[in-house]
């Protein structure tokens, strides 16, 4: 299990960083939130944070907030940063996606390098790709040996 993990969070986190050299310049792709959704995915690929529909819907809600927040209420560290998580959270648990590092996916759309916050609702696009690279990783790594042990369900 443990070279499993190895080798997922290297192969994931590899492809995401590839593709950042290939974006468009100054889009951000290889983001925090990234290191701790890899603990997750490929450490604990069997609980419920783990699953697609937390993956996916946790890191969207929460980029959504981030977004919102920073865009739309204020661009003020204090509150855009406690807001955005707030409100990520709120998100997520009414979505039923809760993803913890989705909270980390709201902060930095926040607290972000201004590459971030040029992106607008385009931060969407990184945030999403490289939660599908990491998850495509997830779905060999954890299915190579093992028939269907990831994901244990999908909505």
């Amino acid at each position: 299990m443990i070279l499993v993990t190895f080798a997922g969070s290297f192969i994931g986190m590899s492809l995401v960083a590839v593709l950042e050299t290939w974006y468009p310049s100054g889009w951000m792709l290889t983001i925090g939130s990234f290191g701790a959704t890899a603990v997750v995915l490929y450490a604990l690929p069997g609980t419920a944070l783990a699953q697609p529909r937390n993956l996916f819907g946790g890191h969207f809600v929460s980029a959504l907030a981030g977004i919102l927040v920073f865009h739309y209420i204020t661009p003020e560290l204090f509150p855009a940063a406690p807001l955005a998580v707030a409100i990520a959270i709120m998100l997520m648990q009414l979505s039923r996606t809760l993803h913890p590092p989705g909270g980390a996916t709201a902060l930095i759309a926040v607290i972000g390098p201004q590459s971030v916050h040029d992106l607008g609702w385009a931060y969407l696009v990184p945030v999403m790709t490289g939660i599908t690279l990491m998850f495509l990783t997830a779905l060999v790594v954890h299915n190579i040996n093992q028939k269907g042990s990831y994901p244990h369900y999908w909505g």
